[in-house]
């Protein structure tokens, strides 16, 4: 029966004989193409490659808003009454004391007639009293009266002229109260809000109408502490309105002396003449404000940038090899497409300026002319490059 196992055994061993040497053989066949493909030079197109670009970066602030109408007046009903009509519409244009409408003021009226006749008996009891005391004085004079006498008739006038000043200062403030309840504009503008209508009783304080001036028009931001040191009022700003096609050029007008508790954030607002008013009061813009800059500062651009591990990076061609570079970066010009390094890069590297994926650090890299770029390079073994 041993004899029986001898070739069974033999025939195992003769088998793990065989499959240990094809796997060597499949390793030895990986470790080569492995070394064939980091030999492969990578080709770089001249256009692919830059040098960092020495520029100016104005900086940039932003800040949006609604547009307001800073020269706003409120209409306010002066007296109680009935609203016998309104002369003027949404939308209306009105001038500076046109009549607006009319509030049916028979009480004011009668109390200011109660007052007239209340100053004009006060006028003839002062009058009386004068006549007295001047007949008073005379009689004196002959000694038919006594001093003391004398002194109560002059005091009577006297009291007869406080209530006849009293009464005139009533009349007065009646004749004021007429003026003012009657309906005029403020200012000139467009009536923006009707809020009673003909017909409804109205009290005193009560709004009527709002009137709105267009031909100058506010926003108001906040910007950064860290900001407000470059800003200066009156400066040029473009403000880009929704709706409007074309920026629109502004000042800077005001700056807010203190910080909003909580956000630290400064307050700014930009005057805009509007003086064909085009725009309206409600509409959002954005405002956007330009800062020179003196320095000159190294560049590359946007597309140069990846990040590995929250680390800000570029890829350079460097002794025939590519080789990864972090960076830290500074400013950045979304418009121009282009982004400050502070530090991480020479003067004179070889950037890759268009983003590419797959990149190996140490790889066989070269830059060439496009017309002798190798056509037939294997595509696994090009970089994949996203624009």
């Amino acid at each position: 029966m041993k004899r029986a196992r001898k070739p069974w055994i033999i025939g195992v061993a003769v088998a793990l004989a065989v499959g240990i040497a094809a796997a060597v053989a499949v390793g030895r066949s990986n470790m080569q193409r492995d070394k064939d493909k980091a030999a492969v030079t990578l080709e770089f197109e001249a256009r692919e490659v830059v040098r960092p670009l020495w520029a100016t970066m104005p900086a940039t602030i932003e800040f949006s808003g609604p547009l307001v109408a800073p020269d706003t007046a409120v209409v306010r009903a002066k007296a109680a009454g009935t609203l016998v009509g309104l002369a003027v519409q949404e939308g209306s244009r009105v001038k500076a004391g046109q009549s607006l409408g009319r509030i049916d003021l028979a009480e004011l009226m009668s109390r200011s007639s109660e007052r007239q006749a209340s100053a004009d008996a006060a006028r003839a009891a002062l009058a009386q009293a004068e006549r007295t005391h001047a007949s008073n004085e005379r009689l004196a004079a002959q000694s038919f009266i006594s001093p003391i006498a004398l002194e109560t008739s002059r005091s009577q006038v006297d009291s007869a002229r406080a209530m006849y000043e009293a009464a005139v200062a009533m009349l007065d403030v009646s004749k004021v109260s007429l003026r003012e309840a009657a309906l005029v504009a403020p200012i000139s503008g467009i009536v923006a809000k009707r809020h009673v209508v003909p017909g409804e009783k109205v009290v005193v304080e009560q709004t009527l109408l709002t009137i709105v001036d267009l031909s100058r028009l506010e926003l108001a931001g906040l910007v950064g502490t860290h900001e407000v040191p470059r800003l200066q009022p009156g400066m040029a700003v473009q403000v880009r309105v929704e709706g409007v096609p074309i920026p629109v050029v502004a000042r800077l007008a005001r700056i807010a002396p203190v910080a909003e508790p909580g956000t630290r954030s400064i307050g700014v607002t930009i005057a805009l003449d509007n003086p064909k008013e085009t725009l309206r009061a409600g509409q959002y813009a954005l405002v956007r404000v330009e800062l020179a800059d003196d320095t000159k500062r190294m560049t590359v651009p946007l597309a140069a940038l990846s990040s590995t591990s929250g680390q800000d990076q570029v890829w350079v061609i460097g002794d025939g090899a590519l080789l990864r570079r972090a960076v830290t970066l500074g400013r950045r010009d979304e418009a121009r497409g282009r982004v400050e390094v502070l530090s991480g890069l020479a003067d004179d590297a070889q950037v890759l300026g268009v983003r590419f994926d797959n990149l190996r650090e140490g790889a066989r890299a070269v830059v060439v002319d496009s017309k002798s770029a190798k056509p037939d390079l294997a595509a696994s073994d090009k970089p994949t490059a996203v624009r």
